[in-house]
């Protein structure tokens, strides 16, 4: 295979993780392949806020893992295998930038022999880059599970931005995936040390994860408990979730352990969730699960805490702080600071003051009071 080749395989190989793409309401903003249909093309987050689009590819799709859940799984003919050298994949980035609008690149690969090999490979790429190209963009690594605090320290000094996936809320589930990994020792572990290696390097590096929803039995109230313990004790800027398929990665997954129907509900409703912890001020204890440790499937946790406190409401426009008004169903941070904004200067009389139209206006309004 030529270089070229090697990229288009490498590059939708690495579709399957989430944890760097920014989703927004904008269908220009979701990945898309590009032109010559040689790679996936995602946004990004930038620390300056807004967002610009980047290069998702692996450097190799030749893995010694075992995890279930992974198409790249040793073992598995779901993907071609091929590998590039890390002048190669530099040389592929910088051409593939001439081309196109990129800000960044975003390099990931499966385990090459073992961690540390696959992320001295990986730190080359962004190395030859920094020093031989002097290239100041933007560039997140993948950290590989189980890699020394040497390699991450590397990839930090290396990078605008890291990531690991923790992919399950706890080493049972994560047994459930691998036998070849050890979910303390090579992801939490790691996980801690990027974290503390940050905020020593003084460095506007991000750090973000990702889990797989659905593929270890494992429920909503334990993600979401553990995404808690994430932001709180590691201080990650994002988290994703990623709806796990039958037919991606599943060759040894138990039958009773595969998703349900519901699956990509499920996954949207823990985005919706991660969105209240980050952006509105809700603690684990607001959130509301159903019997069976699921978020509901019929409503929005927001309203689904709205509607378990009727004493809360309706909520004064003219009175209320900013906290109680993110409690509104409807309202989101845009649209307070800018009700916050207007009612210092004019009384609001209804939805449409507040620029709200259709069924968010006639959502919000039922949780408002307008005198």
């Amino acid at each position: 295979m030529d270089s070229q080749e090697k990229l288009e395989i490498l590059a939708d190989a690495g579709r399957y993780d989430l944890a760097c793409a920014c989703g927004t309401k904008n269908p220009a903003e979701h990945r898309k392949r590009d032109v010559s249909n040689q790679g996936w093309l995602y946004p990004v987050a930038l620390p300056s806020g807004g967002s610009g689009i980047i290069l998702k590819t692996l450097l190799s799709s030749s893995c010694a893992g075992d995890c279930g859940y992974c198409p790249l799984r040793a073992g598995s003919d779901r993907i071609r295998r091929c590998t590039l050298g890390a002048d190669e994949m530099a040389r592929l980035f910088l051409d593939y930038q001439r081309h196109h609008r990129l800000i960044g690149l975003f390099l990931s690969s499966g385990v090459i022999r073992d961690a540390d090999h696959t992320m001295q490979r990986l730190n080359a790429v962004a190395a030859i880059l920094r020093r031989k190209y002097r290239y100041r963009g933007y560039i997140h690594l993948k950290i590989i599970p189980g890699a020394s605090d040497a390699a991450i320290a590397e990839a930090v000094r290396l990078s605008s931005a890291v990531s690991l996936n923790i992919e399950t809320p706890s080493a049972e589930h994560y047994a459930a995936l691998s036998s070849r990994k050890d979910w303390d020792r090579d992801v939490i572990r790691p996980i801690e040390s990027a974290a503390r290696l940050i905020r020593e390097s003084r460095r506007r590096v991000r750090q973000t994860t990702q889990f797989i929803v659905g593929a270890s039995g494992e429920t909503d109230r334990e993600i979401v408990g553990r995404s808690f313990q994430l932001y709180k004790n590691i201080g990650l800027e994002r988290i994703y979730f990623s709806a796990y398929h039958n037919g991606v990665g599943d060759k040894d997954i138990p039958g009773e352990l595969r998703p349900d129907p519901d699956i990509l509900t499920r996954e949207h409703r823990l985005y919706q969730t991660d969105f209240l912890i980050r952006s509105y001020g809700f603690s684990e204890a607001d959130v509301i699960f159903e019997p069976n440790g699921r978020l509901s499937l019929t409503e929005d946790p927001k309203k689904r805490w709205a509607d378990a406190h009727p004493d809360f409401f309706p909520v004064r426009v003219r009175k209320a702080d900013r906290w109680q008004l993110l409690r509104v169903p409807g309202l989101g941070p845009v649209t307070v600071n800018r009700l916050l904004e207007a009612r210092r200067e004019t009384h609001i009389r209804d939805a449409a003051d507040l620029k709200l139209k259709g069924k968010r206006a006639a959502l919000a309004t039922a949780y408002l009071d307008f005198s």
